[in-house]
């Protein structure tokens, strides 16, 4: 039977990214979790999957282009009571590398996400530095990154409104509910759950601060070093070289909208021994998953929330399901072997 990922956490019950979603997550029985993870501009990795936060908060403004105590002060979870669907936004499942993915052939799918350039925030790099403060506690404005945006570009955060009224769903009354999550706190909540935990950690590229997201990465999990299996995604074949050269031991997973040419006979990057096709390759190429197999590697495919999707899934012999609905899917996969 496949191992069920929750993606983003449980985040068709509870705000995605969110500590609540996690837990709720470990409560449904999810064998592992899922999260996106971005770099502020003061260098903490924060779990949020677009580039902007204007779709699950009520800020304005790109990440990176953000301090924590920013994204600290902003409601991510009131967008659950406004949107029906929030997985249809412009800003989701293809903003990694929207320019590819638009121009791609939607029969045999010829673009490369891993050609798409490191930065499409700014036209600069600027090495991130982490901020330095005086004796006074006066940040250092010199040891600071620089505006993330040229003058005129760079959009304010909305004002903030108040956390403690609750909406149709009730999400905003809890701050573990509302409250940005650090990846940080997240490994923390890993190390503590009361059984073992997979996690599996997606670096969102394209992004200004290029390789020291997997830097910055490899920190935290030294630093935490979790018993529990932990495996590091992403779109960008160059963040997965990086993570390799680095930590050679730490699994990698090549996330794939579209079958390229030169992986349909299974066939990954070096160092790689997992490919994270999306649901839709499955649909329209089934024979992929047999080929990745007898190739040596494991296959994981998002995002797997309808019945017939699961049931597809078990067909072909998939090794993980990743999932916005932990709980109905292991409840299926559970008929499935009563049946």
């Amino acid at each position: 039977m496949p191992s069920v990922i929750a993606h983003r956490g449980a985040s068709k019950a509870a705000p995605e990214h969110t500590l609540a979603a996690y837990r709720r997550a470990i409560e449904e029985g999810a064998d592992g979790l899922e999260c996106d993870v971005r770099l502020t501009a003061d260098g903490h990795l924060v779990c949020v999957h677009d580039r902007r936060v204007n779709r699950t908060s009520n800020g304005r403004g790109a990440v990176s282009a953000l301090e924590l105590a920013d994204l600290a002060a902003l409601d991510f979870g009131s967008w659950m009571d406004r949107h029906a669907d929030p997985y249809e936004s412009p800003d989701s499942a293809l903003d990694t590398h929207a320019a590819d993915t638009h121009a791609a052939d939607a029969h045999g799918g010829i673009a490369d996400p891993a050609a798409a350039p490191e930065s499409a925030e700014g036209p600069d790099r600027r090495a991130w530095r982490p901020v330095r403060r005086s004796a006074t506690g006066r940040t250092r404005t010199a040891d600071r990154p620089g505006p993330a945006e040229p003058p005129g570009r760079a959009e304010p955060l909305a004002a903030a409104g108040p956390l403690g009224a609750a909406g149709p769903l009730g999400v905003t009354a809890d701050p573990e509910s509302t409250s940005v999550l650090t990846l940080d706190r997240l490994l923390t909540l890993v190390a503590e759950a009361p059984r073992p935990v997979e996690l599996a950690i997606e670096t969102k590229h394209p992004t200004r601060w290029a390789g020291q997201v997997e830097e910055r990465l490899l920190e935290l999990l030294d630093r935490h070093r979790l018993r529990t299996p932990v495996r590091i995604m992403s779109f960008s074949a160059r963040s997965l070289q990086r993570v390799r050269g680095a930590a050679p031991d730490i699994p990698t997973v090549l996330l794939t909208q579209f079958l390229l040419p030169r992986h349909r006979d299974g066939r990954l990057p070096y160092g790689v021994r997992t490919v994270g096709p999306s649901i839709r390759i499955l649909r329209t190429h089934p024979e992929y998953v047999a080929r990745a197999h007898r190739a040596g590697h494991e296959v994981h495919v998002w995002t797997v929330d309808e019945p017939e999707d699961v049931e597809l899934c078990v067909r072909l012999g998939v090794d993980a399901i990743i999932t916005n609905r932990p709980r109905l899917v292991r409840a299926q996969l559970r008929r499935g072997l009563a049946g």
